[in-house]
């Protein structure tokens, strides 16, 4: 395989993956009480990964990001599921969602919800299955040429 040989996009694309890895992390807390959560996260965080496969090539951002984005589908359904099944063990609806507030040395004062959970599975979901379709996507155009 040939390793990409683009200095601009390479360098655009140190600073945008930050950017947009940062800014994901920003949708996943705020998804609670504004746009955002665990879903669209997860779209920019793909959107990060592919960017990085794109300019750095799939060889060398394996060897630095080792992950496994199918299992990475599968927990993240498990996750998800586990939270609204855990709603049973309190016998309340399933899904049925509470919340705290809670004491941070850095952060002060913050709002934990169980429906951060559901969202951290919906995250890891969409950027397992995002990422694994552009990886393959891009293998058989590639196989094709």
């Amino acid at each position: 395989m040939s390793k990409p040989n683009n200095l601009i996009l390479q360098t655009a694309t140190a600073l945008i993956a930050f950017i947009l890895l940062g800014f994901s992390v920003y949708l996943f807390f705020a998804g609670h009480n504004s746009p955002g959560g665990g879903f669209i996260g997860g779209l920019v965080t793909a959107a990060a990964v592919v960017l990085l496969y794109m300019a750095y090539g799939i060889d060398f951002v394996n060897k630095i990001l080792p992950i496994n984005f199918r299992a990475l589908i599968s927990v993240g359904l498990l996750v998800a599921f586990l939270t609204g099944v855990g709603s049973f063990l309190f016998d309340v609806p399933f899904l049925s969602h509470t919340f705290g507030y809670f004491e941070f040395p850095i952060f002060g004062e913050v709002e934990l919800a169980t429906a951060m959970l559901f969202d951290l599975g919906v995250y890891l979901t969409v950027v397992g299955v995002t990422v694994t379709i552009i990886i393959n996507i891009a293998n058989d155009t590639k196989a094709e040429v």
